[in-house]
């Protein structure tokens, strides 16, 4: 299992930034969410391994204010786009697959629409990148985000809030708490606090038709924050996508549903050809 030692850093406009790189091959580069404890190992700790050996460069690097990266000054999600422009540039990829769960969903999509050297765009479920549904949808939203403010720092705090992230509660395990836990104390709870002020994500639903990367969206059917019906909405504005709803699954597919989503990511980066 990959460990913080197989990590290392990079210097972006002064923020000393933390990423992993594993394997050879296409660069594929995930962008991990901005929940409390969010950060490169947690998130993607079953699919960094499997993608590497499925034959790609796997980049996964923690956003300001998160994981082992610093805060910065800017706590916009403007900035963590900014940033992870200026983390492309650093890694010098010529070419590269993007994927993103949630909230980092649309700072990939950002990529994927300002930046052609994308090849294909990878999303998870995605409150802040989908149209917003039906009333009984937007309240859900709200409310989910309004628990996940609301968070404050402790083991049995952080069990709470990942049972409802991850449908598969045997997945919900003291490591995967405590280790969430750790990356949402000291530093990245000052952040949490702080980014409940800073400018939240530019509406970009007018631009996801001119979307040149062929999408995968990968959605579960249990999601305690984002719905099935805002899913599809999102799948019928990209002009060449695919949709795969998951049942038993929560907002982390790449947990609940790990083997599948690590087979249907690696099989359809290498049709990109």
């Amino acid at each position: 299992m990959v460990t913080p030692a197989d990590g290392t850093y990079v210097d972006l406009d002064g923020i000393r930034t933390f990423y992993l790189k594993l394997g050879s091959g296409e660069p594929l580069v995930l962008i991990h969410g901005a929940a409390p404890g969010a950060s490169s190992l947690v998130a993607w700790k079953l699919n960094l391994e499997p993608l590497a050996a499925a034959g790609f460069t796997v980049y996964a690097y923690d956003q300001p204010g998160f994981g082992y990266t610093d805060n910065p000054q800017d706590y916009s999600l403007e900035y963590r786009v900014a940033h992870a422009k200026a983390f492309l540039e650093a890694m010098r990829l010529e070419r590269f697959h993007l994927v993103g769960n949630s909230v980092g969903g649309y700072i990939a999509a950002r990529l994927a629409l300002e930046d052609p050297r994308t090849g294909r765009f990878v999303i998870t479920t995605s409150g802040t990148l989908a149209p917003p549904g039906s009333p009984e949808s937007q309240a859900l939203g709200k409310q989910h985000g309004q628990d996940l403010a609301a968070y404050t720092p402790s083991l049995e705090n952080m069990r709470e809030m990942t049972s409802h992230t991850i449908y598969n509660q045997a997945l919900v395990t003291d490591e995967l708490g405590r280790e969430r836990y750790e990356m949402s104390t000291g530093k990245n709870y000052n952040a949490q606090q702080k980014r409940r002020e800073a400018a939240g994500a530019r509406p970009i639903l007018d631009q996801l038709p001119s979307m040149r990367a062929k999408s995968l969206l990968l959605w579960g059917n249990n999601d305690a924050g984002v719905t099935v019906e805002r899913g599809l909405a999102l799948f019928q504005l990209l002009p060449d996508a695919e949709f795969h709803l998951f049942d038993k699954c929560g907002h982390w597919v790449m947990w609940d549903h790990a083997e599948r989503f690590n087979t249907l990511v690696a099989d359809f980066l290498r049709d990109a050809g």
